[in-house]
């Protein structure tokens, strides 16, 4: 087991020495070796430094519980934060109200990094924190049951941190921090990416919730693919009276589906693709006139996506077709399969390892272990080794999507994980967000940002690091292989989830957490930590 980031008070003296600088932004290539690790212990002691500060955000953001393109308060919350600590706002950003980039520069030249983290929620995830079984605060209602709530604490933490150095050592360069809007649907990063929010930035470092504090590069196990609405039209009619009059674009839907699941047969392994009805008709003695399916397409390769989802479409029109209807199609968004940077996961792994993982106390093993058995997962706790860099596996293992895909094919990035969760739990589930305020969480994402800090420091003041993350770039991953983008002209999905977060905002908002007025939010809610057995 590694230990905590812990140094020892002497060094002090060299952190005063550092303090001792021209008044002139330095260049990069002027921090030596030894300078940058006496940086780096002085982020992660700042860091430390802003612990309350990480739980705040991390138990506000959850208590906010908001669905993907809804994130109004979550949004709100984050760039007053960094407006109030200098950084400088745009909101609106492709297009998306939920969007921003908030920017800080110092001096003239040096890299620019985006950082960045997604913050949008599970449907009818919403748990009470903190209990060892199935408790919603508000039943029906959204939450974190990813853990999506986390990452901005991480990253403002880290960008305050590093910041204060900068600022201090006249280090010249730009931070660029970035929410991962809707990331659930994938209805964000790649229309990021068509309006060149990336386009000034030399590398990007992503953060998302996990059980271990890791990076990987390459290709890692998991997909791409494209989210799209179908909507057919018919003709309504009395069910019962006229029948025949009616041109049911229910059953153009339903055709479309049994097409598809014929279809799944005849197409490779590695493919992942799903479907719910989101409007399935009005009454059942109503001819349904409109109806609405909402597809994933994933695979593995840029050709293998397109493919798919060409033959999805293929297959709506033909249902169309069959009952006499029409249909139209909306890209809610893409997700480019991920490939991310080796040199830079490289020295982002030096730092993880200098971090090692939070140490657990008993009562927090226990809890998980009695979460894990809830969920029929097995019991073994919170992860107390480190997990390798590794090599990426030579054929990836099929799985999830996520459009950060999208950006690391536009810039060098990678994702650095961070242990705010359980391990051995479905995902995208209630049973995720019942860590997700506890002490768990918040040491989960000082050791997160901690890591982010100095992989940031490492981009800002290592000019090598920087050319050997393009040169990979350039030379390795975009070699043979180009940036494929399926957007064209669509428009973000704004209105999603509007509805739903309409119906349940006004409920929730009553449980909004009060930093002022309590220490955690299990405080606010009355939760003792852990609690695990379930009173009579």
């Amino acid at each position: 087991m590694m230990t905590s980031f812990r140094f020892c008070r002497a060094a002090g003296v060299a952190l005063t020495a550092l303090a001792l600088v021209s008044v002139a932004p330095v260049h990069a290539q002027e921090i030596t070796p030894e300078k940058l690790a006496a940086l780096k212990i002085d982020a992660a002691a700042r860091v430390d430094g802003k612990a309350k500060l990480i739980q705040e955000m991390v138990d506000s953001i959850f208590s906010f519980g908001e669905l993907a393109m809804q994130e109004v308060e979550t949004s709100r919350y984050v760039t007053e934060i960094l407006e109030k600590n200098g950084f400088k706002v745009t909101r609106g950003v492709a297009g998306m109200p939920t969007a921003w980039t908030a920017v800080w520069s110092n001096g003239t030249g040096g890299p620019t990094i985006a950082v960045g983290s997604d913050i949008d929620g599970i449907p009818k995830a919403n748990q009470k924190p903190g209990i060892a079984w199935r408790e919603p605060m508000v039943p029906g209602a959204p939450g974190h049951g990813e853990g999506h709530n986390s990452g901005q604490a991480v990253n403002v933490a880290a960008a305050l941190a590093v910041k204060e150095i900068m600022t201090r050592e006249k280090i010249a360069g730009t931070l660029m921090l970035w929410p991962g809007v809707a990331e659930e649907p994938v209805a964000a990063k790649a229309f990021f990416v068509r309006d060149g929010v990336f386009a000034n930035v030399d590398a990007v470092l992503f953060t998302h919730v996990g059980s271990n504090l890791q990076t990987s590069y390459g290709q890692p196990s998991g997909t791409g693919g494209v989210s799209v609405l179908y909507t057919f039209n018919g003709e309504s009619a009395h069910s019962a009276g006229a029948p025949w009059r009616g041109r049911s674009a229910l059953d153009a839907v339903e055709l479309m589906d049994a097409g598809w699941n014929f279809r799944r047969e005849h197409l490779r392994p590695e493919q992942r693709s799903h479907y719910v009805i989101k409007d399935g008709g009005d009454f059942p003695n109503v001819v349904p006139s409109v109806a609405t399916v909402w597809y994933y397409f994933r695979e593995q390769t840029f050709e293998n996506i397109r493919k798919n989802y060409e033959i999805g479409s293929k297959i709506a029109q033909a249902a169309a077709m069959m009952t006499d209807t029409t249909v139209t199609s909306r890209i809610i968004g893409t997700a480019a399969p991920q490939h991310m940077n080796k040199p830079m996961a490289e020295a982002a792994y030096e730092n993880i390892k200098r971090i090692g993982l939070p140490t657990w106390t008993p009562e927090e093993q226990t809890f998980a272990k009695a979460v894990q058995k809830l969920v029929g997962g097995k019991e073994t706790g919170l992860d107390t080794e480190l997990k390798p860099l590794t090599p990426p596996d030579p054929e990836p293992k099929s799985g999830g999507s996520d459009d950060i895909g999208d950006v690391s094919w536009t810039k060098p990035t990678i994702t650095i994980r961070f242990p705010s969760n359980i391990p051995e739990l479905p995902g995208h589930n209630w049973s995720n967000a019942i860590a997700m305020a506890t002490p768990i969480a918040h040491k989960g994402a000082v050791a997160g940002s901690k890591a982010m800090a100095m992989t940031i420091l490492d981009l800002m003041t290592t000019p090598r690091l920087l050319a050997e993350a393009k040169a990979y770039y350039t030379d390795v991953q975009t070699k043979d292989v180009k940036y494929q983008p399926i957007l064209t002209n669509e428009k973000p999905y704004i209105e999603m989830n509007g509805d739903i977060m309409g119906e349940f905002r006004e409920r929730m908002r009553p449980l909004y957490y009060n930093p002022k007025k309590y220490k955690t939010y299990l405080e606010q809610i009355g939760v003792t930590w852990p609690t695990i057995v379930k009173p009579n």
